[in-house]
């Protein structure tokens, strides 16, 4: 694997593969862009209001106007999360881009009623803001640890919404060519269905002296109880089982809240699924395909998940559980960690901070949605590879079914 897309290597990456690596990253955004220019220029771009979205010509301007601000205008880049985030800043290269895309003081109802520039305009900003960030960058030394912090950020930050402008297109049916996920190798074999881990004592969160965000530090040991997790994500034909056995006509199986989210919106199978010929089709980018029973199930929200678990008579794992998964051993005969990257995994871990936890610059990436959602683990066949990071902590409202989220399950007794 590449440097620039290895998740380990591009935490400690220099400026020549993180400057590749922002290279590749906007290329991906401009060509995922340029379905959305055939869907949507004729309209003006517009789409139906939603609050778990937003504007393209917002997205594609805010990756932008992130980059700028936290490299081209940031007097403090060089000072990485010891940067001051209310320094001063430089005028933009864009005239009042501070008020269309600072997502920390544009409310999100707002960015749909914005006089944003159209889809030309916005390409030059990006590709000024590109270039001055490529310069920069160009001029770091081995010292300036800091602002090559501020390069991973960004780099980072732009990888996440192109998967979000990906998760957007499946849901409002822009046909983008982008492989299914698929099941797991093990599959047909006579490997366990479950791994199991041994009580450990075990190095929770990101290590020091590599890039991280805020929320994987600090560092500590913990204890961990003995468990068993599944090989592999529960898949679409485990799941069918559930519905066929009227798995959502049960509010046994459902938490509260899970029981009324599924009362609000009358589900009763996930979001992109229909029956047919008596079994299941998928919509995938505005295209009806035939669901493969082997493939992990996806676009599930965290009730659904926990809904299944009840069903089956097992549990959604910890976030440390299903770290310690994915960074050690399990005990034999399975002789590798446990794989992943198909779908994000939701996990029954509330998103908190971890002791002794300071935000850096960028205050709004955690701090504000502590308490209020679920964490989700690995990463999915959208992210880029280098997002797939075994420490990384993704995390959304448990009612999220756009995202390309399933989950996998541990026994309840280990």
């Amino acid at each position: 694997m590449p440097t620039i897309d290895d998740p380990t290597l591009i935490r400690c990456a220099d400026r020549e593969r993180l400057s590749g690596a922002l290279l590749d990253t906007r290329a991906r955004t401009l060509r995922t862009f340029s379905a959305y220019e055939r869907a949507l220029a004729t309209n003006g771009f517009r789409i139906p209001y939603s609050p778990e979205v937003n504007p393209p010509l917002w997205e594609l301007g805010h990756v932008g106007w992130f980059q700028e601000y936290w490299i081209g205008r940031n007097p403090q880049r060089i000072h990485g999360v010891a940067a001051d985030p209310e320094a001063p800043r430089a005028e933009s290269s864009l005239t009042n881009a501070d008020g269309l895309y600072d997502s920390s003081r544009i409310e999100h109802t707002t960015r749909w009623r914005l006089p944003l520039p159209g889809a030309a305009e916005t390409r030059d900003y990006l590709a000024r803001t590109l270039e001055q960030t490529l310069q920069i960058v160009a001029q770091a030394d081995a010292a300036q640890q800091g602002l090559l912090y501020f390069a991973w950020l960004t780099l980072m930050h732009e990888d996440m919404h192109h998967e979000a402008a990906l998760y957007m297109a499946n849901s409002l049916g822009i046909p983008i060519e982008i492989g299914l996920p698929t099941g797991s190798r093990a599959a047909g074999t006579d490997q366990p269905k479950e791994l199991t881990y041994g009580a450990t004592r075990f190095r929770l969160g990101a290590t020091n002296g590599d890039f991280a965000f805020d929320n994987e530090l600090m560092p500590s040991s913990i204890d961990v109880d003995r468990f068993r997790i599944d090989r592999a994500p529960v898949d679409n034909g485990a799941f069918a089982a559930f519905i066929a056995d009227g798995g959502y006509q049960k509010s046994s199986h459902w938490s509260t809240d899970g029981w009324a989210w599924r009362q609000r919106g009358d589900a009763r199978w996930p979001r992109t699924w229909r029956p047919a010929d008596g079994g299941w089709q998928q919509n995938w980018f505005g295209r009806w395909i035939e669901l493969d029973d082997a493939a992990p199930v996806t676009n599930l929200t965290w009730h659904e998940a926990q809904a299944w678990c009840q069903w089956a008579g097992r549990r959604l794992p910890t976030e440390v559980e299903w770290e310690v998964a994915a960074l050690t051993m399990p005990q034999p005969p399975v002789t590798a960690p446990m794989q992943f990257g198909q779908v994000w995994e939701w996990t029954a871990s509330v998103f908190e901070p971890y002791p002794g936890f300071t935000p850096h610059p960028y205050r709004d990436y955690s701090s504000p949605w502590f308490g209020s959602r679920r964490v989700l683990r690995g990463g999915s066949f959208a992210a880029h590879p280098r997002i797939r990071h075994p420490r990384y902590r993704n995390f959304f409202t448990p009612e999220r079914s756009d995202i390309f989220a399933g989950f996998r399950s541990c026994a309840i007794a280990a």
